[in-house]
């Protein structure tokens, strides 16, 4: 499959990993989408849409969330040695999923079973009831321990 990044000046390396970000946040935005979908589904609510603000913050809510959760399940199972390797950008008042998705691509490309951890957690996430309501007792909440 050709690369299909429309910037060809860059090195392959460099190529690499923009295409594995982008995938990444094609995945990622599936399942925050789908997360949204389903909650909103469940409380008689009709889809989502990109024009309401209250229903975006709820996919950002999300979005944040599931890389976190990400973040925390897959970097919990590496060695000291590609602990090492791992990226520690930081995060930036302006845009707290960037840093979040940098750790994303540098765990794809670390770990030759990354989407297979990948399809576990986002499988587990969307059966979390109400994934995307970040209410009392929801995901969210158990990420940031308050419950």
């Amino acid at each position: 499959m050709p690369f299909r990044h429309p910037d060809r000046s860059h090195d392959l390396g460099t190529r690499i990993e923009l295409e594995v970000r982008e995938r990444i946040e094609e995945a990622v935005d599936y399942v925050c989408l789908e997360a949204l979908v389903r909650a909103r589904r469940a409380r008689g609510l009709p889809p989502p849409a990109a024009d309401n603000p209250a229903d975006r913050r709820g996919y950002e809510a999300n979005v944040l969330a599931f890389l976190q959760l990400l973040r925390q399940e897959v970097a919990a199972s590496l060695s000291p040695e590609q602990q090492q390797k791992m990226p520690r950008p930081a995060a930036t008042p302006d845009d707290e999923q960037a840093p979040l998705l940098a750790v994303q691509v540098a765990l794809a490309r670390l770990l030759p079973d990354y989407w297979q951890r990948f399809e576990a957690i986002s499988t587990r996430y969307l059966a979390e009831p109400d994934a995307s309501s970040r209410g009392e007792g929801g995901l969210l909440a158990r990420l940031f321990g308050r419950r």
